[in-house]
């Protein structure tokens, strides 16, 4: 072997050793801008991925729905065009109809019950199903508990009885205000302090921050602690570029979501409680409801009809429910 085709091989050599271990540059999605829970998280999300990874793997958030809607980004991160996003479990569910239980209302008992459910086995189904349509979950993340606000206090489904009362535009949401007596008001978000204010709509719905922030405390006088929808978010990333990588790069991956979302979680309870606080200096009149029986009772018909338009749900819906 001459001294020059040496040098070219061994030259061939190194490249293809540079290239084995080409460090992975990934883009990330998130609808939120700064100052909320979530950006800060993903942040943190790329600040940890970094370190774990020895730079092996780098990851570049983009705030504030840059890369697209959420629909839009949800497809990307599908096919792998963007390798991560920060999203609600609500718009998967037509996508995974697994992760449709998180929309069933009344479905957990409180928070910290849901994210037993989601670290469960009924969590690890759903992540299943989520990962075989491409888009896996590393870590869960909060996003609240939607209640009632109007000007009354909700105690029971009979309170809600008669009461027009706006929710999202989802089968199951108006099932369950129709299931309680009252009667759903589907609209548009930003038509909701208008029709309060009016009096269109006697109430509507959603968590402390939201409520605070858009202004909906104003135009009401009660916050019920129905907490009758508790709708994750998930850091999730393409199956495909997970799965690409070495046992030890996903563990450091995993981890590094994990970490993130649990500081996520301690943000949101921050700014939640804020928010409480700030409506309640303002007026509002708060309302813990101790007992979330006869709302779950007042289900049984949504929950049937859902079952029997999807039989192959009702053991997940099962574990969720026995679940402590």
């Amino acid at each position: 072997m001459n001294k020059k085709f040496s040098l070219v091989l061994a030259g061939a050599v190194a490249l293809l050793s540079m290239n084995a271990h080409a460090a992975e540059n990934w883009r990330a999605w998130n609808i939120h801008n700064d100052g909320h829970p979530n950006t800060a998280a993903m942040d943190k999300f790329s600040e940890l991925v970094g370190a774990a990874t020895n730079g092996e793997v780098n990851v570049e958030v983009f705030h504030g729905g840059v890369l697209g809607s959420q629909p839009d980004a949800l497809e990307q991160v599908r096919l792998g065009a963007i390798e991560i996003g920060n999203f609600n479990l609500g718009p998967i569910g037509p996508m995974v109809k697994e992760a449709n239980l998180v929309s069933l209302p009344f479905i957990f008992k409180s928070v910290p019950h849901m994210f037993r459910v989601l670290e469960g086995e009924a969590g690890e189904t759903i992540a299943n199903a989520m990962a075989e349509a491409g888009v896996k979950p590393l870590a869960w993340v909060d996003a609240g508990a939607r209640s009632f606000y109007s000007q009354k206090p909700i105690n029971t489904p009979a309170d809600v009885e008669g009461l027009k009362i706006r929710v999202m535009n989802n089968d199951l949401y108006t099932s369950m205000i129709s299931a309680m007596g009252g009667n759903p008001s589907p609209m548009a978000f930003s038509e909701v302090q208008q029709a309060l204010k009016t009096g269109v709509v006697d109430g509507a719905e959603n968590n402390f921050p939201s409520f605070k922030n858009v202004g909906h405390y104003e135009v009401t006088t009660h916050y019920s602690l129905s907490e009758h929808l508790i709708i994750p978010e998930c850091i999730c990333v393409n199956t495909a570029k997970f799965d690409a990588l070495s046992p030890e790069l996903q563990a450091a991956v995993t981890g590094a979501a994990q970490e993130a979302a649990l500081y996520q979680r301690e943000l949101w309870a921050v700014q939640s409680g804020e928010a409480r606080k700030e409506v309640e200096a303002a007026g509002i009149m708060v309302n813990e409801i101790a007992d979330k029986g006869p709302f779950q009772d007042a289900m049984v018909k949504v929950y049937d009809d859902y079952l029997a338009a999807n039989p192959d749900m009702k053991s997940l819906v099962e574990m969720a429910q026995t679940t402590e």
